[in-house]
């Protein structure tokens, strides 16, 4: 076919008027006849006009023209819009591989359940497009590898109950492993992944507020609170705590952080880990990051159930991490929390680490 008048014109004079009804035909006619700079106005163009309602419409576009930098940006955007993107009507568009490419990343910022009932409006329009009856079993056959994508074991039970688990989408089996996953100790290896979406960039960073590790520390039902502050803003991802110095065992936990003056419960899971018997610290994570603001008070807060543990001593007052690749510094602050503490402190007791991202 002849290009479009309007493409031809820009070989030859270096104009061109792009609007939004022509932006892609044009792409396509510059990629054709491999014009470079019209391809570069048109990226431009596309970038320019970029917004949470039409990434996703864009995202597809990107991967058919094979534009990876306009690709990266529409993530990029996605990212940090999460929920406005999926709800624009793009999104019930794209295709499954594109639909993939997003569940995959660990850097959506919305709640699990939101986003499995996103996906499942896109099956509803898939099985349309493939004109299956919309019925469960093919809802479930149009996704394919995406259904494996969602993270059910961050959602709450009581969002599992009421929206996957009656979906019809799951088989009896998945729901039988996520009720229990949900529920006891140890928790079953479940088939979906567990780690959270940050809405975060970046590299998980910690740090150790003890120097020395001792025995024992007991649990009595009473919370080990410490409270903390922090000189930059940062999302708190879990706590590191210290398991059994009677071998290999199992803890019930519940972690909590608080913003202190308000008394506000900002994060908490209720949730278990095991242990080997040795000193180490073992990961207790929230379901979602939990915001820390430059130099407010927060308490950290861990109630165990289970046999003796180790403790930390020689704790620190401040505790500075050095980001290995930038060099910037974030530096913490603890100090002691009245009341119902089990005998944490600064100086000795439990919740020996903080897991964050910068």
């Amino acid at each position: 076919p002849k290009p479009p008048e309007h493409n031809l014109r820009f070989l030859y004079s270096d104009e061109v008027q792009i609007g939004p009804e022509t932006v892609m035909t044009t792409l396509y006619t510059a990629k054709k006849y491999a014009v470079p700079a019209l391809e570069a106005h048109c990226v431009e163009f596309l970038k320019k006009n970029l917004r949470a309602d039409n990434a996703f419409m864009l995202l597809t576009q990107a991967r058919l023209f094979d534009e990876p930098q306009l690709a990266s940006l529409c993530l990029e955007n996605i990212d940090k819009n999460t929920s406005d993107a999926i709800n624009a009507e793009g999104f019930t568009d794209i295709d499954l591989d594109t639909l993939v490419a997003v569940l995959e990343r660990d850097t959506l910022g919305i709640r699990e359940v939101r986003l499995f009932n996103a996906v499942v409006r896109w099956s509803e329009a898939e099985c349309q497009r493939q004109q299956l009856q919309v019925i469960p079993e093919n809802k479930r056959k149009v996704l394919g590898k995406a259904l494996s994508l969602i993270r059910f074991p961050l959602m709450t039970i009581e969002e599992f109950a009421a929206g996957p688990a009656q979906s019809g989408i799951l088989t009896d089996r998945e729901v039988v492993s996520l009720f229990l996953h949900f529920t006891v100790n140890p928790k079953p290896r479940v088939e979906f992944i567990d780690r959270p979406r940050c809405c975060l960039r970046g590299k998980e960073c910690s740090i150790s507020r003890f120097q020395q590790v001792e025995s024992r520390w007991g649990y009595s039902g009473t919370s080990d609170r410490i409270r903390f502050s922090v000189n930059k803003r940062i999302f708190v991802v879990g706590f590191g705590l210290y398991g059994s110095i009677h071998g290999p065992t199992d803890y019930q936990v519940n972690i909590q952080i608080i913003h202190t003056d308000s008394n506000t419960v900002l994060g908490q899971n209720d949730t278990g880990f095991s242990c080997d018997g040795s000193s180490n610290t073992f990961r207790v994570m929230f379901k979602e990051p939990v915001e820390i603001l430059p130099n407010v008070n927060y308490t950290a807060c861990a109630t165990l159930k289970g046999p003796d543990s180790h403790y930390g001593t020689k704790g620190l007052r401040k505790v500075i991490h050095e980001s290995p690749t930038t060099g910037a510094k974030t530096c913490f602050t603890f100090c002691y929390a009245a009341g119902n503490n089990n005998g944490t402190s600064v100086e000795d007791g439990q919740i020996p680490e903080i897991i964050f991202y910068t």
